[in-house]
């Protein structure tokens, strides 16, 4: 059995309802900051990490539609002589939410313009004072939108609402279990007394209806297996010409884990550890030249469709402990930048991503600057684990400002979830049902 899943603070109530909605959506809005006010903003933010990390209820919350929300201050791109660069310091303000993204930013511009303007007042053309409302809050978060290049949900098509109410639901059948006497009772009987528990109550009114589920798409996998196929050819020579004319040049960080600043390892740290999930950001600079640029958004392009197609029963790549990830290129992209929420401690997410998906991680890091040595695009690279490791851990960004509403859930328990609220209305022999029970 699993230990009762605290999924909230005690001051926040479980909705009653259930409603139905659009699938989980990124947004993310990038800002440059005001000449000077960086360390008044960062204040600011310290602030508000302070307040999350005290449980208090936040004014996002209130949308009821937002499972993460992550703001990070990104240093100016490096001088390049002759070239215009970003000499700014810019605030990117992301958040993983439910429905639609126009109405996810109107809700903020309104029902959270105080807080939206305590963070953006510090910002680049940010509407004063005198003329802040929704519709001018809106517009300039428009104006300063970006999108990603691909994003993944460990558990697509769950909406906050759900996953709290599964999360509730889980936690009272548990009770009930470890409450009763089961003694002589078969595997069947426990389930039915279970279902006539939950359907008792009005508040588990909607376990009565199965969540549907995603389905692996094999149309068209096979559909995107024969363009590749027919694609070979051409994909054999990029990638040789890719290799024997820029990777054999690239000059990678070479650094292991024990060189990496001390005080950069601390500032990461510092916000490392304190749940059961973490947060990951990456801001790093793109390999000049068109060929990286084009295979790395031919990359974009696969990851999206393994996504879409493939990789909906909570595992990326095959590693299952993933809630939300996502790519995005920022300044004309000439840098990336990757954010990623995770079960476990950072060591075990990028283990796992070496021992399982070291091949894609290669494919798209190594059109970044200072990656590992990469031969013919998919090998070497995130392979060399020490190296790999300090390269992650020397281009990672300090998160200021990190919520998520539901810490202590990892994406299993996301996912498990769902299939037990779905196996209240089977019908089991004996053998299903203890499976189902052994799932509690």
């Amino acid at each position: 059995m699993i230990a009762e899943e605290q999924t909230m603070p005690a001051a926040q109530s479980i909705p009653t309802g259930l409603p139905k909605g659009p699938p989980q959506h990124p947004m993310a809005i990038s800002v440059p900051v005001i000449d000077g006010a960086k360390d008044t903003l960062n204040a600011a933010l310290m602030q508000i990490r302070a307040d999350i990390d005290q449980r208090k209820v936040m004014p996002f919350e209130a949308l009821g539609t937002i499972h993460y929300l992550r703001i990070v201050l990104v240093d100016p791109e490096e001088a390049d002589a002759g070239k215009q660069r970003n000499l700014f310091t810019k605030m990117i303000f992301t958040t993983d939410f439910d429905g639609d993204e126009d109405q996810h930013i109107a809700a903020l511009a309104s029902t959270c313009g105080d807080f939206m303007d305590s963070i953006f007042q510090y910002c680049q053309g940010y509407p004063a004072a005198n003329a802040r409302n929704a519709s001018s809050r809106k517009a300039y978060f428009d104006q300063y939108r970006i999108h990603p290049s691909a994003f993944f949900a460990g558990a697509p098509g769950r909406t906050l609402p759900q996953v709290k109410q599964e999360s509730g639901l889980r936690n009272f059948i548990s009770a009930f279990i470890h409450n009763g006497n089961w003694k002589g009772k078969r595997p069947t009987e426990i389930h039915q007394a279970i279902k006539q528990a939950v359907f008792a109550k009005p508040e588990f009114a909607w376990a009565k209806e199965k969540a549907p589920l995603p389905k692996i798409r094999i149309v068209s996998l096979i559909i995107m297996g024969i363009v590749l196929l027919a694609l070979l050819p051409f994909i054999i020579i990029w990638i040789l010409i890719l290799h024997f004319f820029h990777e054999v040049k690239d000059k990678p960080l070479g650094l292991r884990p024990s060189q990496i600043s001390e005080e950069h390892i601390n500032n990461l740290e510092a916000y490392e550890d304190w749940h059961n999930q973490n947060q990951f950001t990456q801001v790093l600079t793109m390999k000049p030249g068109f060929m990286r640029l084009k295979t790395l958004q031919g990359l974009m392009i696969f990851a999206r469709c393994l996504v879409n197609f493939l990789f909906v029963d909570g595992k990326l790549m095959g590693i299952p402990t993933i809630h939300f990830a996502r790519w995005q290129m920022l300044d004309d992209n000439r840098r990336m930048i990757f954010f990623s929420n995770f079960d476990g401690s950072w060591t075990q997410y990028l283990g796992d991503f070496i021992d399982k998906s070291g091949w894609g991680l290669t494919g798209i890091w190594s059109n970044t600057m200072m990656f590992p040595k990469t031969r013919f695009l998919f090998t070497g690279g995130a392979y060399d684990a020490e190296h790999f490791l300090a390269w992650s851990r020397y281009y990672q960004t300090p998160s200021a400002v990190w919520f998520c509403a539901y810490y202590n859930l990892s994406i299993k328990n996301v996912m498990n979830n769902t299939h037990i609220r779905n196996g209240l209305t089977e019908t089991f022999d004996d053998k299903k049902a203890q499976v189902y029970l052994n799932s509690i």
